[in-house]
């Protein structure tokens, strides 16, 4: 403990300077406690601070930020009037591999795109005084836990101020910059309805990330982690000039991370990481910053399993791979390269006022793969009249055609030794089987055929521009005002990739599973064609998009109140050119520019906090907005038509929070209350149907485009945390979350298909009162932190979730579930049999334990640190998503299904990790 100040006389005023103890670099709002008292104060953002009228006798000035060490400075003073300057205050800062761990290990969860886990949204949340946000971030994120029940595209991630959200789904891609924590450690976090001096922020705020040359801590780093969950290994180097001559600075990242397969089977990672900021310094009112990120991923994925795989394998078992000349070969992989160059010019016009101007320019390519199994040729009958012949097995382990189930599938004549033989075909291999597709493709090659299975990619290769400006201006003590304009233009080529041919020589570009040969035509520009590896096939269309937005906020502040109000508009418009003309929609309904539709929105946010004393706080926020439909909903089959979705509105968001704070010094609690709104939401869903009615024809089958409109959902619920220090440098913690999630509306459901013309317009989908499928509702954590002043710590948690819901199939909650072909009621229909199919799973409860410790050193000038965790401890098996199968679209295809010992389309499930460890060490110098 420092040593005392004695003072002769009484003092007015205590003031001082809050700095890094190794930069030397200000800190600002860190809060300064005089202890056993309600007084508290804040740095400013040059790291002074001043606190008036301490008592007379013996007190304790305790610092406290969340990524440095506390620090306390007794005063003993007695009677007379002075003004005491502390002079420069220089903070340890803590042992950071913690939140880097937490960042890293969550990296799978945010680059995968399948199903609940591309719209997490905790990854993206950052170190916080909050301890609810805090356990959110680093406790929930491996149950896909959804604060207030909102996905990642309600949450604005940006690099300098520039939002990085696609505009194609409105997620961020958090791939884009993965692997260089160290340079993106200096976060401004503005949660959920808060003001932002940035931007008007989403429902679940924003989060800036920033790359001036004060964010980083002059030297070289070094580190080494080692994890069994997405990758295996991670190198990583770091380094920061600090001021060259003239007032140059330069920080330079790298990282490669790498497995052969992560937790899942077959399941390969590579990813290589680049970042560069060249800042120059021209004067004390002008500076100009070049950033440079690349980022060059390659991830195998994994598959979402039925009851029936998971029980035949377990939860890491992964249907995509196979083995090729001894090596994993995994069928379904993630390509994302998009490199970013920014360039931001920081304006300080005087002392109250900033303006900020960015240009970022973005492009790059992202590729998903799979096997195509519909290859063929063309062969003429007796009349000279040509056909197609083709078309292979699906070549997937786990298709319900190679499954026990399927020999089982008839109760009355099963054939046991066939699901015998399937059941043990699948134990023994279960794999992509490389060399027999090969072998296929090479037979059908010899008697002059093209290729029947293929290895392509969906491919869509972007280029964007954004202009960014913001502005801040301190009118006075009490009011500011922020406001930013904003224009962002991109441009999408979207197609399909051959890659690999397989051991064949060409594959035919038609759908084989389409009759007439010119509806089977993916162009009728080029007929009949006959394509290799790496051309485009299937689609190829350009998209354009251009987005102009406005935003204004005033601010006001007084000793005991805050409030701000906050306007934003935003003009959006897409557009569709189709370089293909599909035969199943020939002329403009494929080739060519769509209509080019336009969205104009507004926003309106205000919140206001009032500062009861030092120990209470309270706190309300609302917002109301309107937001265009992304691109991924405004098209119903954007791959193969021009067709826009019909009806098509702006979604309509309404928030609205209460918050109080406790801040004592044996305690500190937050307690939450919020209502959400989220109306005329649009979905478009894509799956093979059977049972379908009011077709034209007998077939009852087809593959459909699902197109769900004016979706209405509601979010409430209670938020609580708590910390309680009970000895000097242990605390325990507990953190609730109470909120449920729930569809308010009967949405629209329509069809739309390549198999008929038109729309199979089915009415009212009844999902009012079913939950949504937003991870646990109710999750809870208790644990507790011990940090020793020796430089290591140790904490554990405990973290139980429930109430998690699968998503539903909204076709079988229409008119078509209850009629027959024809289109007449069902006779045989039993409404209760009815309730109880479409009655929504709920998971399982369960309990993952994770535990967390590291140790620092310094060694003369070197600085050391190790950190290792553990994640569910005791491997609990929890199911983290999943959805029911769309395949049984009526009651009696349903109940068919329903009775059998083992379904052939019983819902799939992702599943969450069993029992992971990550370990790193760190040297800096």
């Amino acid at each position: 403990m420092t040593k005392p100040l004695l003072l002769a006389q009484q003092i007015n005023s205590v003031s001082g300077n809050v700095t890094d103890e190794i930069s030397g670099n200000p800190i600002s709002r860190v809060e300064i406690r005089l202890v056993k008292t309600s007084l508290v104060n804040y740095t400013d953002t040059d790291g002074n601070f001043k606190i008036y009228n301490l008592p007379v006798g013996e007190n304790i000035l305790q610092f406290i930020s969340d990524s440095y060490l506390i620090k306390k400075i007794p005063v003993t003073i007695d009677s007379s009037s002075v003004e005491i300057d502390l002079g420069q205050i220089r903070l340890t800062e803590k042992n950071t591999q913690q939140e880097e761990h937490y960042i890293m290990i969550n990296e799978d969860e945010l680059y995968s795109d399948s199903g609940e886990a591309s719209n997490n949204i905790t990854g993206v949340l950052s170190s916080s005084k909050d301890v609810f946000l805090r356990t959110v971030a680093f406790e929930f994120s491996q149950a896909f836990f959804k604060p207030r029940g909102l996905g990642s595209e309600f949450r604005t991630v940006m690099l300098n101020g520039t939002p990085m959200n696609k505009i194609y789904n409105s997620r961020p891609q958090w791939s884009n910059w993965g692997g260089l924590n160290d340079v993106f450690r200096n976060q401004v976090d503005h949660n959920n309805l808060t003001a932002s001096e940035f931007i008007f922020s989403n429902l679940a705020g924003s989060i800036n990330l920033i790359t001036q040359r004060s964010s980083y801590r002059k030297g070289l780093k070094a580190s080494y982690a080692s994890s069994n969950r997405s990758y295996q290994n991670r190198l990583m180097m770091t380094y920061n000039s600090g001021a060259f001559k003239n007032n140059w600075f330069l920080t330079f990242s790298t990282s490669y991370r790498f497995a052969n397969q992560g937790y899942r089977e077959g399941t390969p990672y590579k990813a290589l990481s680049f970042f560069t900021a060249v800042e120059k310094k021209f004067n004390k009112h002008h500076s100009l910053n070049i950033t440079t990120i690349y980022a060059n991923n390659f991830s195998g994925k994994s598959a979402p399993l039925t009851q029936e795989v998971l029980t035949l394998k377990n939860k890491r078992y992964n249907s995509y791979w196979g083995m090729q000349e001894s090596k994993i070969r995994n069928s379904r992989v993630k390509r994302i390269c998009e490199p970013i160059f920014q360039l931001n010019h920081f304006w300080d016009i005087n002392a109250s006022s900033s303006l900020q101007t960015g240009l970022t320019y973005q492009f790059g390519k992202t590729g998903n793969s799979r096997l195509d199994y519909g290859g063929g040729r063309i062969v003429y009958d007796t009349e000279d009249q040509p056909y197609l012949i083709g078309g292979g097995k699906n070549p997937y382990p786990d298709y319900y055609q190679n499954l026990p189930s399927y020999f089982l599938r008839n109760p009355e004549n099963p054939d046991y030794s066939g699901a015998y033989l399937a059941e043990q075909a699948f134990l023994q291999n279960g794999q992509v089987n490389w060399e027999n597709l090969y072998a296929a493709n090479q037979t059908i090659t010899l008697t002059g055929g093209n290729s029947i299975y293929a290895l392509y990619e969906d491919r869509n290769d972007d280029r964007q521009f954004t202009f960014n400006s913001i502005f801040h201006k301190k009118i006075n003590p009490s009011f500011d005002i922020n406001a930013a304009v904003r224009y962002q233009n991109l441009q999408s080529e979207n197609f399909g990739n051959l890659l690999d041919l397989l051991g064949g020589k060409g594959f035919l570009d038609v759908d084989i599973y389409e009759d007439d040969l010119e509806k089977a035509q993916n162009d009728l520009q080029d007929p009949n064609r006959t394509i290799k590896e790496n051309e485009r096939f299937k689609y190829n269309y350009k998209l354009s998009a251009s987005n102009l937005y406005g935003f204004i906020q005033t601010q006001y502040h007084t000793k005991r109140t805050d409030a701000f109000v906050a306007l934003n508009s935003e003009y959006s418009n897409y557009q569709r050119n189709g370089l293909f003309e599909n035969g199943a929609y020939p002329g403009n309904a494929s080739l060519g520019k769509s209509e080019k539709v336009s969205f104009f929105n507004f926003g309106i946010k205000t919140g206001v906090s009032y500062k009861l004393s030092g120990w209470h706080l309270f706190s309300m926020h609302t917002a109301y907005l309107t937001k265009a439909p992304v691109i991924q909903n405004t098209f119903s089959n954007i791959r193969e038509n021009n067709e826009l979705v019909e009806n098509l509105n702006s979604e309509k968001h309404f928030e609205a929070d209460l918050n109080y704070w406790f801040r004592h010094p044996k305690i500190n609690a937050k307690l939450s209350t919020y209502f959400i709104s989220l109306k005329d939401q649009t979905h478009i869903g894509f799956y093979f149907a059977d049972g379908l009615t009011g077709l034209d024809f007998a077939e009852t089958t087809a593959f459909v485009q699902e197109i769900l409109t004016r979706i209405d959902k509601q979010n409430f619920g209670l938020e609580l945390g708590i910390e309680i220090p009970v000895l000097m440098q242990w605390k325990i913690k507990g953190v609730a979350a109470i909120g449920q999630s729930v569809y308010t509306s009967n949405p629209d459901l329509y069809l739309t298909s390549d198999s008929f013309q038109g729309h199979l317009d089915y009415g009212k989908s009844f999902l009012k009162n079913y939950f949504t499928a937003n991870g646990p509702q109710q999750a809870y954590s208790m644990g507790f932190e011990y940090n020793s002043s020796n430089y290591w710590w140790f904490s554990a948690t405990a973290n139980y979730f429930k109430n998690a819901y699968i998503n539903i199939a909204p076709i079988t909650r229409t008119a078509n579930f209850y009629k027959n072909s024809d289109g007449m009621p069902i006779s045989n229909y039993d409404e209760e049999i009815a309730k109880e199919m479409l009655r929504q799973e709920k998971f399982k409860a369960y309990t993952l334990i994770n535990l967390v410790g590291g140790k620092s050193w310094k060694v003369n000038k070197y600085y050391i640190g190790f950190f290792a965790s553990i994640g569910n401890l005791l491997n609990t098996d929890y199911k983290t998503g999943g959805f029911e199968q769309s395949r049984n679209a009526n009651y009696n295809t349903l109940l068919e299904d329903k009775n059998r010992e083992k379904p052939l389309f019983g819902p799939k499930y992702w599943m969450g990790y069993g029992t992971t460890y990550y370990t790193s060490v760190y040297f800096r110098w």
